[in-house]
C-alpha cells in the first residue's frame, strides 16, 4: 500500500484533534458556570472560593469572606442542598474579550431530606473575568 493512503487519514486526524484542542472561551465560560453549580450542591467550600476572583463583590458591599460565611451557614443549615437552573444565558463580552457574563434563573432549595423544605426563586447576574486562562467569578448580584 503507498505511503499517501496513510498521510491523508493522519493528517485528518491531526486535524481534528488540533480543533479539539482549540481554546474555546465560551465553552470555558459555560463550564465555569456548571462548575460552580456542581460545587454548591456538592457543599465544596473550598472549590466555589476558589472561582471567586480575589476582588469578588456581591450585591456591590458583600466580599468574599462574606461568601464563605453566608456557605457555611447554608452548608450546616441544610443536609442537601440543589441549584436548579431555570434558565441561563452565557456570554464573552464582546469589547472586553477577558469578561463574561452569565444571566440565570434559578430555583435554589435546600432540604434536611430528600424533600426540600426551603426553596427561593433568584434572577441572577454574575460578570466573570478570565485570569490566567480560567474564568472567575468578580460580580454577583441577584433580585
Amino acid at each position: 500500500m503507498p505511503p499517501r493512503l496513510f498521510v491523508a487519514p493522519l493528517l485528518l486526524l491531526f486535524a481534528l484533534v488540533a480543533g479539539c484542542g482549540r481554546d474555546d472561551p465560551q465553552a470555558a465560560l459555560e463550564k465555569a458556570v456548571q462548575q460552580l453549580q456542581e460545587n454548591i450542591e456538592a457543599k465544596r467550600t473550598g472549590d466555589v472560593l476558589d472561582q471567586l476572583h480575589p476582588q469578588f463583590i456581591a450585591r456591590q458591599e458583600f466580599d468574599r469572606d462574606w461568601a464563605k460565611r453566608t456557605m457555611t451557614l447554608l452548608f450546616m443549615r441544610h443536609k442537601n442542598i440543589k441549584v436548579l437552573a431555570l434558565s441561563k444565558d452565557s456570554r464573552i463580552d464582546p469589547t472586553y474579550r477577558d469578561k463574561g457574563r452569565t444571566d440565570a434563573q434559578v430555583a435554589l432549595t435546600g432540604a434536611e431530606g430528600l424533600i426540600p423544605d426551603s426553596a427561593r426563586h433568584y434572577s441572577v447576574k454574575l460578570e466573570w473575568w478570565l485570569e490566567d486562562g480560567e474564568w472567575k467569578l468578580a460580580r454577583l448580584d441577584w433580585e
